[in-house]
C-alpha cells in the first residue's frame, strides 16, 4: 500500500509512505529549490513529487487545516483541531479515472503522529506527547494500543505569543491588526541568550500576566502602544531580559502542569513549532519526568504530511511507526553552470579540510536534502569554528541579524570534549554548554551552542569531513549553518548556489565528488 500526503498552506509538504515496508519513501517540502520560505505547495514539488511513485498511490491523505489559519471556522477536510469523533475523515476519491481511499485528520493529530511514527520507541510502546506550537499548547497519552488521551491544554497560542512579543519590540514591524510574522518566534529564541537572570521586575510581571492566560487572542501590537517595551528595539537590554522572562514564565507553566499530570515516567514525544527551542528542549531532558525525550527534525509544521500519512497507515494496518531517514528531501539537480572563474577540483577531503583551517567558507552539498528546517550536512555552509570574525561573516553572508547563533557540528564520539551534554543530537535539537574556549564562532552570547553531532552510519561524508579537520586542527568541529538564499528553502540546484557563491562571497563549495573553489575576482567579498 502506497500513501501520498499533502499539507496544505505554509510549510507545504508532500510525503509518500509504503506502508508494506513501513517507510518513508520521500517528504518534498515546497520552500526548498529556493522557493520562499514557508511556501505553500507548489506545482513543480508536485509533479517531482508524484514522478518518483510508479503508479497511482492507493491512498490520497490531506492534512486538515482552516481557511483561516488557527482561528477560522471553515474547515479544510478534517479540519486543524480534535483528536475524537469528527478529527478523521475516510471515504474515496478519484485521481485519473481511478478510485482511490482517501483519509484526512486535524492538524492536531497531525503533530502528534509525526512524533509517535519517526520516534525510535518500539510500538505498543505507551508515550506523552507535547505539542507546543503557533496555535496548540497541549500534553496527551498515547498508550499501547494507539488510543490517544487529551491530558490538557497548558496553554493557547504559545508560538504567536512568542512572535507577538517580538512584534512589540520591533520598530520595523506594521503587519495589519491580528497578523504576526512567522519567522519571529525563532529571532525571539536567540534573543533570550542575552536577557540577565533574575526575577521579573514591576513592567515584565505585567507584561507576563497580561500574555500568558490561555484565553489571549487575537492580541495585537498595536493593543500594546501603552507599554514600555513598544518599538524600543529587539536588542535593547530591557526587552531582551523581558524576552527571558516571558520565555521562562512560559516554560514554567508548562513543567508545572507535567510535573503534577505526566507522572508514570513514559517518553516524552516533542512537536510544533516551538520543539525548535533547543534550551526549552534541554530543559525537558533535564527535569527527569521523562524516560527519555524525543524530537523529530521535522518537529514544525514541515512534519505535518509525514504525520498525517502515518495516521492513515495507523487507520488501514494498524502500523504507527516508520523506518525513515532525515535526508528523505529533494534530489539534488545538477543543472547547466557557467564554470568561468572556477576550479574544479575532485573532492579531496584533506584539501576541503585544509581550505577551512585557512578561513574558507565553504558550501556543502551531498545527496538528497534534509526534512525539516535544519541543515544537518547536506545543505549546509561549513566554516572553521575558531574566530568571531567567522561568526560575524557567516551572518553577513546569511544577511542575518548579529545577534543570531551559528550552530556547530561535532563528530559524536567528541562530543563530551567541546560540549556539557555528551549525548547523541543528530538533528541539532538541544542546547549544551560549550566547554572548548576556543569555539568562539559558535559559542552564543550566553556560552551555549546547538551542536549537530555526527557519526560515521547516520553521514558518512560529513563524518569524513570532520575526521580530515580534526586530523589538521585538533578539534573535529565546524560551523554549520543552511545554504539558502535569505528568505528562501535550501538551495538545491547547481546554478542556484553559483550564483549564491558569487553573490555573498563563498570562497567554494562541494557538490557531491567535486571541490569547487572561485577565484578571487569572480566572488564579492
Amino acid at each position: 500500500m502506497k500513501i501520498i500526503s499533502f499539507k496544505p498552506d505554509h510549510d507545504g509538504t508532500i510525503a509518500a509512505l509504503d506502508a508494506s515496508a513501513a517507510e518513508l519513501i520521500y517528504s518534498y517540502e515546497a520552500e526548498k529549490d529556493s522557493f520562499p520560505r514557508y511556501s505553500t505547495i507548489t506545482p513543480s514539488a508536485v509533479l517531482e513529487a508524484a514522478g518518483r511513485l510508479d503508479a497511482i498511490p492507493d491512498v490520497i491523505a490531506l492534512g486538515g487545516w482552516s481557511i483561516m489559519g488557527t482561528t477560522g471556522e471553515r474547515p479544510i477536510a478534517a479540519g486543524y483541531y480534535g483528536l475524537g469523533q469528527g478529527s478523521e475523515v475516510v471515504g474515496e476519491t478519484t485521481i485519473f479515472g481511478r478510485k482511490v481511499n482517501f483519509y484526512s485528520s486535524t492538524h492536531e493529530r497531525s503533530h502528534l503522529w509525526c512524533s509517535y511514527g519517526l520516534s525510535p520507541f518500539p510500538l505498543g510502546i505507551p508515550c506523552y506527547a507535547l505539542i507546543w506550537e503557533g496555535g496548540l499548547g497541549d500534553f496527551y497519552e498515547i498508550d499501547e494500543r494507539l488510543q490517544v488521551v487529551h491530558l490538557g491544554r497548558v496553554m493557547e497560542n504559545p508560538g504567536i505569543k512568542y512572535a507577538l512579543l517580538y512584534a512589540l519590540a520591533d520598530p520595523k514591524f506594521t503587519f495589519p491588526k491580528g497578523h504576526t510574522r512567522r519567522e519571529d518566534a525563532g529571532k525571539l529564541m536567540a534573543l533570550c541568550a542575552y536577557g540577565q537572570i533574575g526575577s521579573p521586575d514591576r513592567d515584565e510581571q505585567a507584561l507576563i500576566d497580561l500574555l500568558l492566560p490561555s484565553d489571549l487572542y487575537p492580541l495585537s501590537k498595536e493593543d500594546l502602544q501603552n507599554s514600555p517595551y513598544y518599538n524600543i528595539g529587539v536588542t535593547h537590554q530591557r526587552f531582551t531580559n523581558l524576552a527571558r522572562r516571558v520565555s521562562d514564565a512560559m516554560f514554567h507553566s508548562f513543567h508545572t502542569f507535567a510535573k503534577k499530570n505526566l507522572t508514570k515516567g513514559y517518553p516524552l514525544l516533542i512537536s510544533g513549532g516551538c520543539g525548535l527551542n533547543c534550551e526549552w528542549n534541554r530543559r525537558w531532558v533535564e527535569t527527569n519526568l521523562f524516560s527519555d525525550v524525543f524530537i523529530p527534525p521535522c518537529t514544525n509544521d514541515t512534519g505535518s504530511a509525514i504525520g498525517t500519512a502515518v495516521d492513515a497507515m495507523r487507520h488501514f494496518t494498524g502500523n504507527a511507526k516508520i523506518k525513515w531517514s532525515v535526508y528523505s528531501g529533494q534530489p539534488f539537480v545538477f543543472d547547466e553552470i557557467d564554470h568561468t572563474g572556477l576550479e574544479v577540483h575532485p573532492l579531496d577531503y584533506n584539501q576541503v579540510a585544509s581550505a577551512l583551517l585557512a578561513d574558507k567558507v565553504i558550501g556543502w552539498v551531498q545527496g538528497n536534502c534534509e526534512i525539516g528546517p535544519r541543515a544537518l550536512g547536506n545543505r549546509s555552509i561549513l566554516a572553521a569554528p575558531f574566530s568571531k570574525a567567522t561568526h560575524e561573516r557567516l551572518n553577513r553572508i546569511k544577511n542575518r541579524e548579529a545577534f543570531r547563533p551559528i550552530a556547530p557540528v561535532c563528530l559524536e564520539q567528541d562530543v563530551g570534549l567541546h560540549f556539557d551534554l555528551a549525548r547523541p543530537s543528530p538533528h541539532m535539537l538541544l542546547f549544551q554548554k560549550v566547554l572548548d574556549r576556543r569555539l568562539e564562532a559558535v559559542t552564543h552570547v550566553d556560552g551555549t551552542a546547538r551542536a549537530q553531532t555526527v557519526s560515521r552510519e547516520q553521514n558518512p561524508r560529513l563524518f569524513q569531513l570532520l575526521t580530515s579537520f580534526k586530523a589538521k586542527s585538533g578539534v573535529g568541529v565546524l560551523c554549520n549553518t543552511s545554504l539558502n538564499f535569505n528568505g528562501a528553502g535550501f538551495i538545491n540546484r547547481a546554478s542556484d548556489l553559483l550564483a549564491y557563491a558569487r553573490a555573498v562571497g563563498l570562497d567554494g563549495f562541494v557538490i557531491h565528488d567535486n571541490f569547487y573553489l572561485l577565484q578571487t575576482t569572480s566572488r564579492t567579498t
